[in-house]
């Protein structure tokens, strides 16, 4: 993520609730059914946010702690903590679907896939089969339409401009080419995320602080889509994505140990900006309020601090909430 663009840092849980339903209201023009995923989203609630102490302006901690105490108001409520597990009755996780624009590609990629695919229309009409590496004309495939689906088996992936994607691809038709949006789970983008704004050979703990401020801030991208057709794109103006080559073990690790955890400010999800060093996050983001150093988090990391205590302290005020539907 770089640059200052003007948005707001936090998103409150009334606008939220507004935005996630326009947005979708949007999208269901072109895909007359709702998905699993759109459905879990309407509904979704935050699990046990803390109310932050602070203001998102670095204001001073919580009363009771510490003076420069790091922790202060990064704390789920009730004593639970959102990051153990819970019990499978009173929580169960999200299983989401985020729409990101492959911005990246020409605007008449080539695909393909690793393995047997098929080209569908948005009414689920099979138009054209095909396997592995064989390239795929979806040019020639949309005679009146304007929106395709090009979908792989589970176990493999989709190919554009050489580029390797989980989840399926949607295809819509524009005055300058093809506009690819990749449909995928929510936390398959996260861990690629991870790969593509920080080195996956870095402390696992500021990799874990990583995914969990690339999850607030594409949850708050969710609630606040970008387009009516996708929720962000793969470009540093949003989050670096950059599809399966950026996925490992790590980057897998750091998404799985912090599943469905986000930063929350009294309710509402915090939009977590962040840049590579202290200087151009300053320079980004200082007038829009709290914003993490990437640099910044790995140092603390290698002095032995955990990812809460990370995000705490660029985060002031804000807490820590787990995701899941059915809650309330």
């Amino acid at each position: 993520m770089r640059g200052g663009r003007p948005h707001p840092v936090l998103i409150t849980t009334p606008l939220a609730c507004v935005a996630v339903g326009a947005g979708f209201t949007a999208q269901a023009l072109l895909r007359p059914s709702v998905t699993p995923g759109d459905a879990a989203l309407l509904d979704a609630l935050i699990a046990s946010p803390q109310s932050g102490a602070a203001s998102q302006r670095q204001a001073p901690p919580a009363a009771g702690a510490p003076a420069g105490d790091p922790t202060a108001g990064l704390t789920a409520t009730r004593g639970s903590d959102p990051t153990s597990p819970a019990p499978a009755a009173a929580s169960r996780e999200l299983q989401l679907e985020i729409r990101v624009a492959l911005l990246k590609l020409s605007g008449n990629p080539s695909l393909s896939a690793s393995g047997p695919w098929q080209i569908s229309d948005r009414d689920g009409r099979v138009l054209q089969r095909g396997g592995a590496g064989v390239s795929i004309d979806a040019a020639g495939q949309f005679g009146a339409q304007a929106e395709l689906w090009l979908e792989t088996t589970a176990d493999q992936h989709l190919l554009a401009d050489g580029r390797a994607y989980a989840g399926r691809l949607r295809l819509l038709r524009g005055d300058s080419g093809v506009r690819v949006i990749n449909h995928l789970p929510l936390e398959s983008y996260i861990s690629s995320v991870v790969g593509g704004e920080m080195p996956s050979n870095w402390h696992a703990e500021a990799l874990r602080a990583q995914a969990v401020a690339a999850r607030s801030y594409a949850l708050a991208h969710m609630a606040r889509p970008a387009d009516d057709h996708y929720h962000l794109g793969d470009t540093t103006r949003w989050q670096n994505y950059e599809g399966l080559s950026a996925v490992t073990d790590r980057t897998l690790a750091a998404t799985r140990g912090t599943a469905g955890v986000i930063l929350s400010y009294q309710g509402g999800i915090v939009e977590s900006l962040y840049a590579a060093t202290a200087q151009i996050s300053q320079e980004a983001h200082g007038h829009l309020g709290a914003s993490m150093s990437q640099n910044g988090a790995q140092e603390l990391a290698s002095r032995g601090l955990p990812y809460k205590e990370i995000l705490a302290h660029y985060y002031r005020g804000a807490s820590l909430a787990r995701l899941q539907a059915g809650a309330g």
